[in-house]
């Protein structure tokens, strides 16, 4: 997994097909009836406010005497276009339309040296900014652009997928679910020890030991107990050769790729897409029954559907994890669901309507069965199917979302559950009723309780949170007396 990668970029892409449009010497109009498309469609997508789906790149490839990858290949791409791309991209951010200021279209009368100016000048602004924020700032931040990242992968990242079916290979296990031996397997092919001890770090899930070969775990509470995620996303680290994460971006990045390649050895790509693509045939998709064929977590399950759901069932999602108070735990969209959302683009802790299936969950007493509901939203109509789960900080709720135009392949659609989000709207749920307000508006005086990390910075160190003292007197505790 790489950063962004501009080739993913619909402006990118709408550059790269004029380019090469006119290369062969073709209009608008020419290259339209090429391939069977009003000039007004191909405009659009050439000026990046149309995304391409596969098939339809695929289209333009042909059309265009090229293949995909040339398409997508954003080196191609001369300076000036590079600029004009960088100056659209700016304009588009918030902190240039908070300043009010009027769009400048990347005419060819504008030199390339004002161009160069106009990015450069602004990028130096997005750099003070960045500088000069506080930590907690730009870790929200560097959180916004990796939802970017995968947002635009639609949350399928190929190259993980290989290395999770290279593994599931070399230890005799390609298809199905990963039994508990199969975690501790993986581990002897790769050379480590595993070790479940009762004095584990605290501020830790796990610790390799890379110098004798030894991964520790806690020691389970019971003895069923299912230890195979923690240990998975220890070698999954191992395996992707993390070291000592650079910032706050790296750090994320990591835990990103980490989940990722565990969900995807536990839940190996070919059966997934096997189970879902005749759930598909049938009308039944279920992240239940992915989660029971599996034997893992309705997360888990949840997770790994949107991994698979966009790039192998044509099939826009979102997922959203939120605490019984209402806030958002992790969020991930490529269906242009609008999640509340501060200055900086940041999702998670924000208030999710309470007219969203996310928190509807919450009231409802059956929690055995799956809640599915029809939001009518701002940006469209959207249907969701929820679960209620318990961690040690309390309830929350994972939710997997699809515009109303995909729901006919899901079980549950069928729900007579439907409610109306005006959301961001104040009008919607987050202002009391007139009469309480009169009432109570002027006598009343609550003592708010704070959230302990609202004014705390982000944990120091090379591990951000991890308290070396503590891990290193621990590995020397239990490193072995001799090689």
């Amino acid at each position: 997994m790489t950063e962004f990668d501009d080739a993913f970029d619909p402006l990118t892409i709408g550059r790269r097909v004029r380019s090469l449009r006119q290369r062969l010497g073709l209009t608008l109009e020419e290259f339209a009836e090429r391939i069977g498309k009003a000039p007004s469609q191909v405009s659009v997508v050439e000026n990046g406010r149309r995304e391409l789906r596969l098939s339809e790149l695929q289209q333009y490839a042909r059309a265009l005497e090229a293949n995909v990858a040339e398409l997508l290949d954003a080196a191609e791409l001369s300076e000036r276009e590079h600029l004009e791309i960088a100056l659209a991209k700016l304009q588009t951010t918030a902190r240039y339309q908070r300043l009010s200021l009027p769009h400048i279209p990347a005419r060819k009368s504008l030199s390339d040296d004002t161009l160069h100016a106009i990015v450069g000048l602004f990028r130096e602004i997005e750099r003070m900014d960045t500088e000069r924020a506080a930590t907690p700032e730009q870790a929200r931040r560097a959180n916004t652009e990796l939802r970017a990242i995968m947002r635009a992968r639609s949350n399928y990242f190929e190259e993980l997928e290989a290395q999770a079916t290279d593994l599931r290979a070399a230890i005799s296990m390609p298809r199905g679910p990963l039994p508990q031996r199969g975690a501790a397997e993986l581990a002897s092919h790769l050379g480590f020890s595993l070790h479940s001890v009762p004095d584990l770090p605290r501020s830790t899930r796990s610790v390799l030991d890379r110098a004798h070969h030894r991964l520790y775990v806690p020691r389970a509470q019971r003895e069923d107990g299912d230890q195979r995620t923690v240990v998975l996303q220890a070698l999954a680290a191992q395996v992707l050769e993390h070291q000592a994460p650079a910032n706050y971006a790296d750090f994320l990045r990591q835990r990103v790729e980490t989940n990722y390649l565990t969900g995807a050895i536990l839940m190996p790509e070919q059966s997934c897409i096997e189970l879902l693509a005749a759930a598909k045939q049938e009308r039944q998709l279920s992240i239940e029954d992915l989660r029971d064929a599996f034997g893992v977590t309705y997360e888990t399950a949840a997770h790994r559907f949107t991994n698979l759901a966009t790039a192998h069932l044509d099939i826009p999602v979102h997922f959203l994890k939120v605490h019984e108070s209402g806030t958002i735990s992790k969020a991930y969209e490529n269906d242009a669901v609008q999640f509340p959302a501060d200055a900086l683009g940041a999702v998670e802790g924000q208030l999710v309507c309470r007219q969203w299936s996310a928190r509807r969950v919450f009231e409802v007493e059956d929690h055995f069965n799956p809640y599915h509901q029809y939001t009518d939203k701002p940006s469209g109509t959207y249907w969701c199917t929820s679960r209620v789960q318990q961690d040690a900080l309390g309830l929350y709720s994972v939710s997997v979302g699809t515009p109303f135009e995909h729901v006919r392949w899901f079980r549950g659609r069928d729900t007579a559950h439907r409610y109306t989000s005006k959301c961001p709207s104040g009008a919607c749920c987050q202002l009391p009723h007139p009469e309480l307000t009169e009432r109570w508006a002027t006598s009343s005086f609550p003592s708010a309780r704070m959230p302990s990390t609202m004014l705390a910075a982000l944990p120091t160190g090379e591990f951000p949170g991890v308290d070396l003292r503590e891990l290193y007197a621990f590995l020397e505790r239990h490193a072995p007396t001799s090689e």
